[in-house]
């Protein structure tokens, strides 16, 4: 079976900071810190606004696919499109 990554700019942290989540199969694992000039971007204001993750949240998605074996970054899966992973 192969996985799939998704992103999508949204809001962590009781929207403090402004992110690009990771997703496999549509659950959170990490997320990326976005430069303040996205902050004035209005197309990535618009799309985050329907991404809010709190920490606790990100932290029980990421806990579940350990529990699986199925977390990306920690365990060698079939991926549909590997070049989405975060590089660090």
């Amino acid at each position: 079976m192969k996985y799939r990554i998704d992103t999508q700019y949204g809001w962590y942290n009781n929207k403090s900071l402004l992110v690009v989540f990771y997703f496999i199969n549509g659950v959170p694992f990490t997320f990326d810190d976005l430069p303040t000039e996205a902050y004035g971007d209005a197309e990535v204001l618009k799309n985050a606004e329907y991404q809010v993750w709190e920490p606790e949240e990100i932290y029980r998605s990421s806990m579940y696919l350990i529990s699986e074996e199925c977390h990306p970054l920690m365990f060698e899966l079939e991926l549909e499109n590997p070049e989405l992973l975060p590089i660090d």
